[in-house]
């Protein structure tokens, strides 16, 4: 397959991803092939751990390839996405509990179903260029992709605010929050993945201290004003401070849909009150994205950033008041359309 290159190098499983002029971005086929070597390698003695990367400086992966979702449920037809969804979502926790170690190698961005694939390993690497983030919201999706569950383990309220805003996070931040382990130099890449191929041992990997991101200053601030119970609750309060996180963080909220930065934050919370597990967080995030066309903004979010790209979407509930029968409406269980891990 053009888009993805996986083979056995050493005693490494290698899967890169090549699909650089598309910053990368995961297709159905290219999901389902890493499922398929991840199957494949979980009983080969001779595969003692598995590396990720891409091919190009600008991305590792940027998200799903949305052209075909979009294209689909333009034309009523919700059955390709609930599927691409569903699948995705089977790799996301396979990865996550996958026996043996799988060491990605996160550069430029790394975002939405970048994440599935990148941060739910064992070993989660970024160098100088890396920003992560969930941006959903701004397209009419919740963070997804297994993500909600990292945004529940994050400290205090990050999980809140990294998933309503959308904040793009650098190296430092990204371990901070949950997102990455290990910083090491991209021009040090190379000769760590040849040791690890040759060694197959992830004690081969040995991190540096990256500079200091602003998450971490910033976490008194992101506490105190996204503790509100709701949407309407952190709004109120950003609204009401005249600092300038407060009045950054703000501006990024007012441009996704409110509809889905209520129903995130509902899902982190929910996470987070129970005690966060991978098959809790896909279960919740499935039960949106299986909605999300029919009765969600995601079709609408497409149509603004990527199809007309007027940037102008007409989201539900613009007044940022989401009725709790709304969010209710979004994530009550599926029954028997459950997602099946």
């Amino acid at each position: 397959m053009s888009d993805i290159d996986i083979r056995i190098t050493g005693r490494a499983g290698r899967i890169t991803l090549t699909r650089p002029k598309a910053l990368n971005a995961m297709t159905y086929d290219m999901c389902l092939a890493i499922e398929a070597a991840l199957d494949d390698w979980a009983t080969q003695d001779a595969v003692a751990l598995v590396i990720i990367d891409a091919e190009g400086d600008r991305a590792f992966c940027s998200g799903g390839d949305i052209a075909e979702l979009y294209e689909t449920g333009t034309k009523g037809d919700y059955a390709y996405g609930r599927r691409f969804w569903a699948d995705e979502y089977r790799l996301n926790n396979k990865m996550f509990s996958y026996a043996k170690p799988i060491v990605s190698l996160l550069q430029g961005f790394t975002m939405g179903g970048g994440v599935g694939i990148g941060c739910h390993g064992s070993h989660r690497i970024v160098g100088d260029s890396s920003q992560v983030a969930m941006p959903e919201c701004g397209i009419g999706l919740v963070p997804d992709v297994g993500g909600t569950l990292i945004l529940a383990r994050a400290p205090g309220r990050l999980g809140e605010y990294l998933g309503t805003t959308g904040t793009r996070m650098e190296p430092d931040d990204a371990i901070f929050a949950g997102f990455a382990d290990t910083y090491v130099p991209e021009d040090q890449w190379p000769a760590l993945i040849a040791k690890l191929e040759s060694s197959g041992d992830v004690s081969e990997i040995s991190g540096q201290t990256p500079p200091s991101g602003p998450l971490r200053d910033q976490i008194d601030a992101v506490d105190r004003l996204f503790a509100g119970e709701d949407l309407g609750a952190v709004l109120s309060s950003l609204q009401t401070d005249d600092s300038e996180f407060a009045k950054d963080a703000l501006k990024k909220i007012s441009r996704v849909s409110p509809l889905s930065a209520a129903c995130c934050i509902e899902i982190v919370r929910r996470l987070r009150d129970a005690g966060p597990t991978m098959a809790a967080a896909l279960d919740l995030e499935y039960r949106f994205t299986y909605r999300a066309m029919a009765q969600g903004d995601f079709l609408e979010g497409i149509r603004a950033a990527i199809i007309d790209k007027d940037r102008n979407p007409r989201w539900q509930h613009a007044s940022g008041q989401v009725p709790p029968a709304a969010i209710s409406d979004m994530l009550h269980p599926l029954g028997a359309d459950a997602v099946k891990l």
